[in-house]
């Protein structure tokens, strides 16, 4: 049973509490700290969740968006790993305020280095929303960390995040990811590379006319060859405004 939560937490001054899309999670923020995002919602819906039982972890969890939306869709246990001291105090502080504490698991530690804190070859599902830009030498004088762990592959690479979420799932399990489409080679390759066969992939579309900004991906460990191209997704009609394709999608939870 999920608890009540604790809706009487307090604030820092850096804080605010928001809703999430469907508005019925809550998630807190800090304006120094990279927010979550479209995408992070969209792979949340995106990830096929086993019908009769699962194991979930979630990679480059910041802070918390995709286990709390996932927790919308599913009452199975849920990890979430997250590199930055920062962000987990944030995700603990939702799981809190949501009533979760039974359901999410917050392990603060760089996905290179876990051990013991996850069982290796026994999750059904993997999800990661991870930093997007490879490291270019110019990058690592930026001083703000955060958004260098955020979006740059400075903590961990696109390989990393591949080879470790194979080593994660058992047979069959699925991986799923949110990315940019210009690394779809690299995303292929290395999902073959490590026994990760791509099933089924989505482009995300700002507007009709423009380039796709973001893809979904997912595969399963020893899968057959074989992949779905599914519908793409037009963020925006002709002004600023969700076209309701998209809206229906984005909001109905």
């Amino acid at each position: 049973m999920k608890n009540e939560g604790d809706r009487n937490m307090d604030l820092s001054p850096q804080e605010r509490l928001d809703y999430m899309p469907g508005k019925k999670r809550n998630i807190f923020q800090r304006k120094d700290i990279f927010s979550f995002s479209m995408d992070a919602v969209l792979l949340a819906k995106f990830a096929y969740i086993p019908k009769n039982k699962g194991k979930i972890i979630d990679l480059c969890a910041g802070n918390g968006a995709i286990p709390l939306m996932l927790s919308i869709r599913t009452d199975f246990k849920i990890d979430a790993v997250e590199i930055q001291e920062a962000l987990c105090d944030l995700m603990k502080k939702s799981i809190i305020y949501n009533g979760l504490e039974n359901q999410i698991n917050v392990i603060h530690k760089n996905i290179l280095e876990l051990t013991d804190e996850v069982s290796w070859g026994t999750y059904d599902l993997v999800t990661c929303n991870p930093p997007y830009f490879p490291m270019a030498a110019s990058d690592r004088h930026n001083k703000n960390e955060k958004l260098l762990f955020a979006r740059h592959e400075y903590a961990c690479t696109l390989e990393d995040v591949i080879r470790i979420s194979s080593k994660l799932l058992n047979f069959s399990g699925r991986f799923a990811m949110v990315h940019r489409p210009e690394r779809i080679v690299d995303i292929m390759t290395l999902m073959q590379k490590y026994k990760l066969e791509p099933k089924k992939i989505q482009f995300v579309y700002p507007k009709k006319g423009r380039e796709a900004n973001m893809v979904l991906v997912e595969g399963i460990r020893g899968g057959k060859p074989g992949i779905k191209t599914l519908y793409p997704f037009f963020v925006y009609g002709e002004g600023q405004d969700y076209t309701e394709e998209f809206k229906t999608h984005y909001e109905n939870w």
